[in-house]
């Protein structure tokens, strides 16, 4: 692993733990919090996300100031390295302020257009996701692989939708799923499936619209555990547009290629 690469994993494992704890301490008192929202009612914020991401982003700024940031609360910041840092302080936030404990910070980093580095920390259940290319995935240290001999008939698929998505194509999903013999489950994080995908929890993970803040550190957990994903497109301003997010372990690739229509 390249010497750029291995400091920046290093900072990247040791943020996420710093804004899980950061975050966790909000979900406490969450109580306290006042919240916001954004595109639509569903659509929620809180002062939680803004000063987690500030956190990040502040760690990063310091140790590599010359790499880009995007996070979803306050933005691109464009940088000269080479290197972009793709951030969703809290994914879940739905969960978060309604407390449940499905919910993640989402760390990845971007080189030449792909997610070389993802770090997914899920605090409730002290759970800490870290890849690198071609380092494979561990959680909490322990080696990840999916199984090949999983498929969407002898495990669960997750997928998940937003406002973005009509009501009539989720339904189609669901049918869609159940037809193949499979079973479906959402938690309302997108971010913590990927990673469940990659820690063999769920046999893969669809969702017809996503941003790159949501799914960048996800795939490469999945690439690094040996699954599939669909690429993502990360050129100029389609970083900032959502897209289709697709991966899988090996054995359900072809059916939920055809439920997803890519």
């Amino acid at each position: 692993m390249s010497e750029d690469i291995s400091r920046r994993l290093a900072l990247a494992e040791q943020v996420a733990r710093k804004a899980g704890a950061k975050a966790l301490d909000y979900f406490n008192r969450r109580e306290t919090l006042v919240i916001e929202t954004k595109r639509d009612a569903q659509d929620v914020v809180s002062i939680a996300d803004r000063e987690v991401e500030l956190l990040i982003n502040g760690q990063i700024a310091q140790a590599f100031p010359d790499d880009g940031f995007l996070g979803e609360e306050f933005g691109l910041q464009a940088g000269s390295s080479g290197f972009t840092w793709v951030v969703d302080p809290i994914d879940g936030t739905s969960p978060f302020v309604n407390g449940m404990p499905n919910w993640c910070v989402s760390i990845a980093v971007i080189h030449q257009g792909q997610p070389v580095i993802g770090v997914i920390m899920a605090p409730c259940q002290q759970e800490c996701f870290v890849s690198a290319r071609g380092q494979g995935a561990t959680l909490n240290g322990k080696p990840l692989q999916v199984d090949p001999a999983r498929t969407m008939q002898n495990h669960v698929t997750g997928f998940g939708a937003n406002s973005y998505v009509t009501p009539a194509r989720v339904g189609e999903i669901a049918a869609g799923i159940t037809a193949a013999g499979g079973n479906f489950f959402r938690n309302g994080s997108g971010a913590m499936m990927l990673a469940y995908v990659a820690a063999g929890r769920l046999v893969g993970y669809y969702e017809p619209y996503m941003h790159a803040w949501d799914c960048l550190a996800g795939y490469c957990l999945v690439v690094e555990a040996g699954g599939w994903v669909h690429a993502f497109n990360t050129e100029g301003e389609r970083l900032l547009r959502g897209a289709p997010v697709l991966a899988v372990a090996p054995g359900a690739k072809d059916d939920l290629l055809r439920i997803a229509q890519l």
